[in-house]
């Protein structure tokens, strides 16, 4: 691939991919990885491999150390946690139940490889029979938990630490109030 914008030869190039054979390809043959409902806490179940293997096929001395894992994070700041949990509810059901057929939703497979198996079973389920509002209330609360910071501030504190602790290298926030997005600068920088 040539960049026809002049000025910078060495233009990063990012995929977003989340799937196990897509992410290897993207450590592979990418600069840094986009993905979406990343969770630190299934780092090593259900990508380290994937990438790992990625980074051994590209060669050359590329390395975890290298390769920018960019996941975004939504981040809602609410202190009654049901409420913050809703807001973040549909969305999950939308990608788990509704993106693509039942047997070939990428979405759906991410969220069985975290161990949701059972619950994303529901949530299919419910959404391609057209009852959506039971299909977001099956997410399950520790699902929204494993791929964005919800809760008050002292929780979203807290539980920045997992994704301290795994090996991104960027953090894309997603955030619906500028408090949060003040909040989350402070609270990296």
């Amino acid at each position: 691939m040539k960049s026809i914008i002049h000025g910078r030869e060495d233009l990063p190039i990012y995929l977003a991919s989340i799937g196990p054979k897509n992410v290897a390809l993207t450590a592979e043959i990418a600069d840094g990885w986009l993905p979406i409902f990343f969770s630190p806490g299934h780092y090593d179940s259900a990508y380290a491999t994937a990438v790992d293997a990625g980074l051994a096929r590209a060669g050359g001395g590329k390395s975890l150390g290298s390769f920018d894992i960019a996941p975004s994070v939504t981040v809602v700041i609410e202190d009654e946690i049901e409420l913050a949990y809703n807001q973040l509810k549909p969305v999950l059901a939308l990608y788990i139940g509704g993106m693509g057929a039942k047997s070939k939703n990428f979405y759906y497979d991410l969220v069985c490889r975290f161990g949701f198996d059972e619950a994303a079973d529901t949530i299919q389920d419910l959404y391609l029979q057209g009852r959506k509002g039971e299909a977001m209330m099956a997410v399950p609360d520790a699902l929204v938990d494993a791929v964005a910071l919800v809760g008050s501030k002292a929780r979203i504190r807290d539980r920045l630490q997992l994704w301290r602790d795994c090996p991104i290298t960027t953090l894309n926030i997603t955030a619906f109030s500028l408090d949060a997005v003040r909040f989350m600068a402070e609270e990296i920088l």
